[in-house]
């Protein structure tokens, strides 16, 4: 059986929960600062990890910030 990294050697998040992306993004920046850099209203207003994944799993522009601020930061 072929290793996550050779079915898929050109994807970094291959294997990499959402959730995961997005509790290490807080534990590294906190809300607030993840609000500033990354301007969306679940990180601003009342965030929480279950509603920034119901939001970021539904807006795949949202997604793509995240996932680019975590592959730039790792």
């Amino acid at each position: 059986m072929n290793s996550p990294q050779e079915t898929q050697p050109n994807n970094p998040l291959h294997g990499v929960k959402l959730e995961d992306i997005l509790n290490y993004l807080v534990a590294t920046y906190g809300w607030e600062e993840l609000g500033e850099i990354i301007q969306i209203r679940c990180f601003t207003h009342d965030p929480s990890i279950k509603s920034s994944l119901k939001f970021l799993r539904k807006t795949p522009w949202a997604r793509a910030k995240v996932e680019e601020l975590y592959l730039v930061d790792n």
